[in-house]
């Protein structure tokens, strides 16, 4: 059993087609066809359902993904130790999250420690984020909801009250709190249902009384802002996504209850560089900084 027949099964299996698998890993599709059939061969099972061109991974092969995704993630595991023992590059940290707001100020502060360190981030949601963390493809995970897994360790680093953004001129703006009952008969901008935060919100209101009337949903929180300085709405935003913006307002909200955890995530069996390492302290520093006080058990 090669290698490469393990890379190119494991990207077979995760797209079910053939040519599209031929074409992220810059292979013809036939070659690509016979390195599966020798794969099958040597195992002596079928790994995929053949139907015409359809492709589905069996039984077979949905055993055998998560057995060779484990030993990539070992090798993986092993290249970058040995890399860090090395020290012959700094490397790059690949990271994903559900909330971005606090991510340019954790990455400038790493900055400052490792400036040759390299990022990558992407936004993900929770599945997306701990697949990519049981696949070795990220090192770290800022969320909001922290997750439970029994393979993923969770560390709530940061409890990050709502505030409530009103555009200058609003009835509200000169206030410097409001109680959720007082917005009974607002339009609100905000995030779609599915989102934590939304949910938590949504349940948050009807408590109080009322359900909030959305004249926009979207999925991207950074919008929300200039939606609100263009008086379109109001927004309940988490203290941490507040930009100093002339044109509005954030006050605070009185009712208790009205707060997120960020969480940091990383897989158990992971190894972690020394920049690694680094990273994880200063994500713990900088939320300590945030609230005044660590959060850490």
């Amino acid at each position: 059993m090669e290698l490469l027949q393990l890379q190119y099964f494991i990207a077979v299996a995760r797209l079910e087609h053939m040519t599209e698998a031929a074409r992220s890993l810059h292979v013809t599709q036939s070659s690509l066809s016979k390195t599966i059939q020798r794969l099958e061969e040597s195992l002596g099972v079928p790994l995929f359902d053949r139907t015409g061109r359809q492709l589905r991974l069996n039984a077979f092969g949905s055993r055998f993904l998560r057995r060779a995704e484990r030993a990539l993630f070992e090798l993986e595991q092993g290249k970058q130790e040995l890399g860090d023992l090395s020290e012959l590059k700094e490397g790059t940290l690949k990271l994903a999250m559900t909330t971005a707001s606090t991510l340019p100020g954790i990455l400038r502060e790493f900055r400052k420690k490792r400036p040759s360190v390299h990022f990558h981030a992407q936004m993900a949601n929770l599945t997306e984020m701990i697949a990519l963390l049981r696949r070795g493809e990220v090192d770290f995970c800022i969320t909001s909801p922290p997750v439970e897994e029994e393979d993923i360790h969770c560390q709530v680093v940061f409890v990050d009250p709502f505030v409530l953004a009103v555009p200058k001129g609003h009835r509200l703006a000169d206030r410097d709190s409001v109680s959720l009952g007082e917005l009974r008969d607002e339009w609100f901008v905000g995030v779609k249902k599915g989102y934590g935060t939304r949910d938590l919100l949504d349940v948050v209101c009807e408590a109080a009384g009322f359900v909030p009337r959305y004249v926009y949903e979207g999925n991207e929180p950074a919008r929300l802002s200039a939606l609100v300085e263009a008086e379109i709405g109001v927004a309940f935003m988490p203290s941490t996504a507040k930009y100093p913006q002339e044109n509005v307002r954030y006050l605070h909200l009185e009712d208790a209850g009205l707060t997120r955890e960020i969480a940091l995530l990383w897989h158990k069996s992971r190894y972690l560089s020394q920049a690694a390492l680094d990273f994880r302290e200063v994500v713990f520093g900088y939320f300590e900084a945030q609230s005044g006080n660590s959060l850490r058990v």
